[in-house]
C-alpha cells in the first residue's frame, strides 16, 4: 500500500518563504520516491491544522522553519495526535532553538562555544555587554534572522529598548574570526564538512537563500584533524540535544580551534541548502534522503 505523507510548510515565522520552498522540494522528492503526498500551508490556528490532517496521514514531513515549527510547538501537537513526524521531537527541538540552553549542553560535553551572555534590551541600550567585536542574535530564531556583527568602528549601541523585535532577551556572543564550517548528521552518521564563503562579508539570511549568495566548498579544505573533529563534534551535539533524523551543526574555525554556533534541527531543503548537498556528496540522492527521513519518522513518548 502506498504510504501517505503530509508535508507541513510555510507557517508564520520569519522563515515562512524559505519553508515554502523547502516544502515544495520535499513534496517533489517524496513523489519521486513513490509516496502519496499532500501539502499543508500551516497557519496559527491549530484547529485548522487538525482539520487538514483528517484523514490522518501515515507520516507528517515537517518542513517548517523557525518559531512554532522548529521549536517543539508543532511537534507537541503531532505527539498529541499520535502522528509520526520527521526530524527531532519536542525536547530536542526546544533545546536546539534556545541558543543559551543549547550552548550550556554543548559545554557540558566539551564542545567549545564562544564567550556569550544573554542580556535584556535595557542592558543592550546601556552600552556594550561584551568587548567589540561581538555578535548580536535572537535567543530563539534560525537562519541568521536578526543576527548582526557589532564591530569596533560601529557607532552607537546596536539594540535599543524599542528596536528589538525578537523578545525581551538578546544573546551577545564573542565574534570568532575565521571560517564557517557546517556538518549534516543523518541518524548517527556525519555526512561531510562544508566550508561556506560569501562575498557579503557575513553569512546572513540573504547569503543563505539567495542564488549565488554563498559558495559551498565540499569537502572543506581543512586539515584531516580539523575535518574529523568537526564530524565528531556534530554527532556529539546531535546526541546531547537528543536529536533524531537529520540535523546540521554550524561552526566557526579561527585557525586554531573550532567553536560550535548552533544545531539546526530542521535544516533547509531548498535548492541552495547544505544538507541535500552533503547527502549528494555522500552518494544519497534527494529522493532517497527525504524517503529515509519519512522511514525514520516517529512520535515522542
Amino acid at each position: 500500500m502506498t504510504r501517505r505523507v503530509t508535508v507541513l510548510m510555510g507557517g508564520w515565522s520569519s522563515e515562512r518563504e524559505v519553508s515554502l520552498v523547502s516544502g515544495a522540494a520535499v513534496a517533489d522528492g517524496l513523489r519521486a520516491s513513490g509516496f502519496a503526498v499532500t501539502t499543508v500551508d500551516v497557519g496559527p490556528d491549530p484547529r485548522l491544522l487538525i482539520d487538514r490532517l483528517d484523514p490522518r496521514p501515515d507520516v507528517v514531513f515537517n518542513a517548517l522553519h523557525g518559531r512554532f515549527g522548529e521549536d517543539g510547538c508543532i511537534q507537541g501537537l503531532l505527539d498529541i495526535l499520535g502522528i509520526p513526524y520527521t526530524h527531532s521531537g519536542v525536547l530536542a527541538s526546544a533545546l536546539a532553538m534556545n541558543k543559551a540552553m543549547a550552548k550550556q549542553l554543548f559545554s557540558e560535553v566539551s564542545i567549545p562555544v564562544a564567550a556569550h551572555r544573554v542580556v535584556s534590551r535595557e542592558e543592550m541600550a546601556a552600552g556594550d555587554p561584551l568587548p567589540r567585536p561581538y555578535v548580536v542574535k535572537p535567543v530563539s530564531e534560525g537562519s541568521s534572522v536578526g543576527v548582526r556583527i557589532v564591530r569596533d568602528d560601529d557607532e552607537g549601541v546596536p539594540v535599543g529598548i524599542d528596536s528589538w523585535p525578537y523578545g525581551a532577551r538578546v544573546m551577545v556572543e564573542r565574534f570568532v574570526p575565521g571560517r564557517e564550517l557546517t556538518v549534516a548528521v543523518m541518524g548517527d552518521r556525519p555526512l561531510a564538512v562544508t566550508e561556506i564563503t560569501t562575498k557579503r562579508g557575513f553569512y546572513d539570511y540573504d547569503a543563505k537563500y539567495t542564488s549565488g549568495g554563498s559558495l559551498h566548498v565540499i569537502p572543506a579544505a581543512v586539515s584531516r584533524a580539523v575535518y574529523d573533529e568537526a564530524l565528531e563534534f556534530a554527532v556529539r551535539a546531535h546526541r546531547v540535544l537528543g536529536c533524531r533524523g537529520v540535523s546540521r551543526a554550524d561552526f566557526r574555525y579561527d585557525g586554531d580551534e573550532l567553536f560550535i554556533l548552533e544545531v539546526n534541527t530542521q535544516p533547509g531543503m531548498t535548492p541552495t541548502s547544505l544538507v541535500p548537498e552533503q547527502a549528494k556528496y555522500a552518494g544519497i540522492s534527494f529522493p532517497q534522503l527525504v524517503a529515509w527521513m519519512v522511514d525514520k519518522a516517529e512520535c515522542d513518548g
